[in-house]
């Protein structure tokens, strides 16, 4: 079985093509699932957003270690024990892959595979220095704004994401149709909070549990993405030589969903055909 872990937004929507695209990649013989983070997406009409009531000791739900122990929630709801698993990752994503497979060493990770993985140093990377102001004292100014764009209706909510995105060539409509989720001041609320628990904690590379696994791992960093610049790639390269840890040269940037999906996907499926034998 194939999960996905979003990033930061972590809306499932975001990857719907990239999903699609590794499902048929692979014959269409694997289930894939994509997980959104918990509060990132607005729940149904009639539904409201609640807590789990089964992780309700939990005190920071929403925060980085809630969604931690989300996915593994998820997986232990849904997933038997003798599965074997392959964790797909993007960004924080990354991050979370790691605390899972160091908190719940009884997993079947058969493979997992780290993209554009910020897990360490996020606040002192070129866009957390830009960025950590923003989420961690400024985040509260920028709910009244969303919360009075919420009313427009949902045409002119799409025709504002197509402007804010007008400079891409191309652009994959199931980010333009997900990003109206982003109108929900519950959901803005959310996705902020976590991303400024990002920069504060997440500051040291987890050495120790990329070395218990590294023969599972599958890194891949971006040339010129400002989340995780190349040094990260040459100092994780130089202190584990013997790791599967590529270096983008297709110039795919950090959020590759908005117009590289198929590709990503189709490189994913050419690496990990020698594990699909083992599933």
């Amino acid at each position: 079985m194939f999960c996905f872990l979003a990033g930061n937004p972590g809306l499932a929507g975001y990857y719907r093509t990239f999903i699609q695209a590794l499902y048929c990649g692979l014959n269409q013989q694997y289930p894939v699932w994509v997980v959104s983070h918990a509060g990132h997406c607005k729940p149904p009409s009639g539904m409201e957003m609640i807590e789990d009531t089964d992780i309700k000791e939990l005190e920071d739900v929403f925060g980085l270690n809630g969604q931690v122990e989300h996915k593994l929630n998820f997986l232990k709801k849904n997933v038997s024990k003798d599965i074997k698993l392959v964790l797909i990752a993007h960004s924080i994503g990354c991050y979370i892959t790691l605390e899972m497979m160091k908190r719940a060493s009884e997993l079947q990770v058969l493979r997992s595979v780290l993209l554009f993985p910020t897990i360490e140093r996020m606040a002192q990377s070129p866009q957390g220095k830009l960025m950590t102001p923003l989420l961690c004292k400024l985040r509260y100014a920028l709910y009244m704004p969303v919360y009075l764009l919420s009313f427009l209706p949902e045409g002119v909510k799409a025709s504002l994401v197509r402007f804010a995105l007008r400079g891409m060539k191309t652009c994959d409509e199931s980010s333009i149709t997900t990003s109206i989720n982003l109108f929900s001041v519950d959901c803005i609320a959310n996705i902020l909070y976590m991303a400024s628990q990002e920069m504060m904690k997440v500051v040291e590379r987890d050495s120790t549990t990329i070395k218990q696994n590294l023969k599972k791992l599958i890194f891949y960093y971006g040339t010129g993405d400002s989340w995780c610049p190349q040094q990260y790639y040459d100092e994780i390269k130089l202190d584990f030589p013997d790791g599967d840890i590529r270096l983008c040269e297709k110039g795919l940037r950090h959020a590759f969903v908005l117009d590289a999906s198929k590709e990503m996907a189709a490189m994913i499926t050419d690496w990990l055909q020698d594990d699909l034998t083992k599933l």
